[in-house]
């Protein structure tokens, strides 16, 4: 036959493959027998072999390689086959043809032991890694650059890093891709300082970077927060023409998002000609992780606009915006068209929507999101436990760690949340047990957020001393929270000379938080200590500490609508006051009395009984009774603190109106239904 033929039948082989269209593949190879006379030529053998083994048709391509004389198989003919079966996964597969081949007496090539190398690096076998290594410096292919790269990223993967580092040493030649990999496997293996170091090494040592060389470089320094050494780094991308490269592109919003850099990420994605799924995604997975959720969302919509395709990581990075920001409405949005796109079963969306819908205060969704996964992950596991823990479902949240230790291996994140649902529900023994077990049975370091949980869980039992006693035996500095934490207990106890002490450290540690002072004047205001209260008061004034200003928002169709104290700029505001009202009078009714004793030094200025009733999160509250439909759930966000007056009066509106409602301020969630709420009158 014409070798314009054979050659044409080779070309439709490729083709084949490179459509990965197994149809053609199998009608090319009909053509071949019904054309070609059999022995087949060696390199159409070859060819259909590779075409069957990339194709993921392993029982074809080992039939047809059966059907070859031995003498006419060549290394060609077996790393066809190995590196197919690489590429679909078939690694201890690959393995054994591997060893086949030896038993053929055929040595491996230069192409060959990358493909085993790669094989024993998924596999995670270091022994078969080991002897494939003894078999490359046998045949002395290992000091081939592409054979010793391989090597050395097994090694590395594997996480032999005494042996990777030897044969990183020991390689007489090492060019770019071999310094890409050192790099890469720096980044994976928690030191970015190192990858950092090997990039400026190989730019004395090798050629020009590649867009790869960037990709990775831009990782270490989106794991450490190299800002500085990041920019400089973007420099080198301008001067070697890369900072139109989507991928490159894609690592520096990456990087300028994790460093808090949001302008000059958004500046990358405006530089881009052409945009692609991992642009979009980036761009928005930087509005999230930078608290801009409400941009986040917005960019997901110009998104979805250009036809992006909704693909797991957009979805969870928008989700996790709308958990930022209390959208439940957007959230939820958000969740329909993950399961259009068949895509809610994925583990990583899975876990943005549990804790998406409980730091929306929505734990019956939450629930269901949970209990629906087909796979869960520690994080998912965290995400529920975390938010029975902040809707005051303390026994819920205790209940799930007993259950979760049987599923997975509970992290510091997990002890976080265990250690505040044991401070909420007054487990103090309970919690004491679980702090002591983090070290001796999970080998976890308590950190500071801890130590703050466990002074908060002495402090809500009344046990004000212990937990200052506790504070002073920490083997790490106090922080905010822990100081934070002792202060809040002693507002409630009434220890107003450790109290004291508590704002003290504040006052040191964050001398412009208004909260703090508030707090201590209140404490002693109540006491009677109206000296100490004034004083206090005053020395905010002298050294220029303001309240922050109070808002509380809430979503109603997909519209913010938010309020100020005494706030009557609203369209709908005649309706808002006649609510109020009307509130007012049947709470007065049902025993409300205003609580005007602390007023002024909680929240406002010289406060009367009528501006205490105007806080935002009550008049929040009155727009959502106009315009929510009974039955639903009222859900109002406030950026302070909510004060004494306004918790006690919505305790008394969500019985009077029947309606659950729910108040994030900025340090927890309170769940207010039947005159109760879930924090217990502590927060």
């Amino acid at each position: 036959m014409a070798s314009a033929t054979l050659n044409t039948l080779a070309s439709l082989l490729q083709s084949a493959v490179s459509s990965r269209s197994s149809v053609v593949g199998r009608a090319t190879h009909a053509m071949i027998i019904k054309t070609i006379d059999s022995p087949f030529p060696t390199f159409i053998c070859n060819h259909l072999v590779n075409m069957y083994s990339k194709l993921d048709l392993l029982d074809s391509a080992q039939l047809l390689l059966s059907l070859i004389p031995a003498q006419d198989r060549s290394v060609v003919t077996w790393t066809a086959l190995i590196s197919g079966s690489v590429q679909n996964g078939h690694f201890s597969a690959a393995i054994l043809h591997f060893r086949n081949m030896h038993h053929d007496s055929i040595a491996p090539n230069d192409f060959t032991y990358p493909c085993a190398f790669k094989a024993c690096n998924s596999l995670r076998s270091p022994v078969t890694g080991r002897q494939l290594h003894g078999l490359a410096i046998k045949s002395g292919q290992i000091h081939d650059v592409f054979v010793g790269c391989s090597a050395f990223d097994m090694y590395s993967k594997i996480g032999l890093k005494d042996d990777a580092n030897k044969m990183f040493d020991e390689m007489p030649v090492k060019n770019l891709a071999t310094w890409n990999a050192y790099i890469s496997n720096a980044v994976l293996d928690g030191n970015p300082r190192k990858a950092i170091d090997a990039f400026i090494k190989s730019r004395r040592l090798s050629g020009e970077p590649t867009s790869i060389t960037f990709c990775v470089v831009f990782n270490a320094c989106s794991d450490a927060l190299f800002l500085q050494i990041g920019k400089q780094i973007h420099a080198f991308v301008i001067r070697y023409g890369y900072e139109h490269h989507v991928s490159v592109a894609n690592s520096l919003i990456d990087f300028y998002g994790k460093c808090k850099d949001i302008t000059s990420a958004h500046l990358v994605f405006n530089n881009i000609s052409s945009h692609n799924d991992v642009s979009w995604c980036s761009m928005v997975s930087a509005y999230e992780q930078n608290n801009e959720g409400d941009k986040a969302c917005i960019l997901f919509l110009q998104a979805m606009r250009n036809n992006i395709e909704p693909k797991d990581f957009i979805i969870s990075s928008v989700i996790s915006a709308c958990a930022g920001i209390s959208s439940l409405e957007t959230g939820r949005l958000i969740h329909s068209l993950a399961i259009k796109s068949c895509i809610d079963g994925n583990i990583f969306v899975g876990s943005a929507l549990v804790d998406m819908y409980a730091k929306c205060g929505n734990i019956e969704d939450c629930e269901k999101v949970f209990d629906e996964m087909p796979e869960r992950n520690l994080i998912t596991w965290n995400a529920l436990l975390s938010g029975y823990a902040h809707l005051g479902q303390s026994n819920m949240a205790i209940s799930l760690f007993e259950q979760m230790k049987f599923e997975v291996k509970p992290n510091y994140v997990t002890f976080v949340s265990v250690l505040a649902a044991c401070s909420r529900a007054g487990e103090v023994k309970l919690g004491m047990n679980v702090f002591d077990s983090m070290k001796l049975r999970y080998g976890i370091e308590p950190g500071v957020e801890h130590y703050a949980c466990v002074v908060d869980m002495l402090g809500r039992g009344g046990m004000v001393e212990s937990a200052y006693e506790f504070i002073k035996r920490m083997p790490c500095r106090p922080t905010v929270s822990v100081w934070g934490a002792l202060l809040g207990s002693c507002k409630v106890h009434g220890y107003n000379e450790i109290g004291k002490i508590a704002a003290d450290n504040l006052f040191q540690l964050d001398p412009q938080d208004s909260g703090n002072h508030v707090i201590l004047s209140n404490m002693f205001a109540a006491t009677g200590r109206w000296e100490d209260a004034n004083l206090v008061r005053m020395e905010m004034k002298d050294v220029g500490i303001k309240k922050s200003t109070g808002y509380s928002w809430i979503s109603v169709k997909n519209s913010i609508h938010t309020f100020q104290s005494k706030d009557t700029s609203h369209e709908q505001n005649p309706e808002i006051q006649s609510m109020l009202t009307k509130l007012k009078n049947q709470m007065k009714a049902a025993g409300y009395i205003p609580d005007t004793k602390l007023s002024l030094f909680d929240l406002e200025e010289e406060e009367s009984e009528s501006e205490v009733w105007h806080h935002s999160e009550k008049i929040a509250i009155a727009f959502g009774l106009c315009v929510i439909p009974p039955g639903v759930p009222i859900r109002v966000t406030k950026n302070l603190r909510i004060c004494l007056d306004c918790h006690s009066a919505i305790k008394f509106i969500s019985g009077i109106v029947g309606r659950e409602i729910i108040v994030r301020d900025n340090n927890r969630f309170h769940r207010f239904k039947n005159y109760e709420c879930s924090c217990r009158d502590y927060w």
